[in-house]
């Protein structure tokens, strides 16, 4: 049986990109890299439950992206976070940013910067079973 290469793995070994200590990244480059993570699974859902139109798929998944749908993912996970993974979101959280989101107010996108942050760091921790957990659960208990 073939063991099977993390999307991050290939990537490195692609660009021949060196490993970089976690700990050096800034939470809003962890944020940066988050946002494209959690956007990816949520995409990838999307599409996965049925082919249709580009603009129904945005709309579909814009539901779950948005900093407000972030803010109450992260709230609904938050007492199931470990000891360094409420460390990562508060980093996340507590960081300073440069924009602001339309249509959220600056609590709830810090929240979804927490939110984001976290899942950055769980992807280049190679840790994306615990991101989709965290993922799952969160959206079990919105239900």
């Amino acid at each position: 049986m073939e063991e099977s290469i993390s999307l991050l793995a290939m990537i490195k070994k692609s660009f021949a990109l060196k490993e970089v200590d976690i700990r050096t990244y800034s939470p809003l480059a962890l944020a940066y890299m988050g946002d494209a993570v959690y956007d990816l699974i949520f995409r990838t859902a999307v599409v996965q439950k049925g082919n249709t139109s580009a603009h129904k798929l945005h709309i579909q998944a814009t539901r779950y992206v948005k900093a407000p749908a972030q803010a109450e993912l992260a709230d609904a996970i938050i007492e199931k976070l470990t000891d360094q993974e409420l460390a990562v979101y508060k980093r996340g959280k507590n960081a300073k940013p440069y924009t602001m989101a339309k249509n959220a107010t600056l609590a709830e996108y810090k929240k979804a910067t927490g939110l984001e942050a976290l899942m950055g760091y769980l992807y280049l921790t190679e840790q994306m079973e615990r991101a989709l957990c965290l993922i799952q659960t969160g959206l079990e208990r919105l239900k």
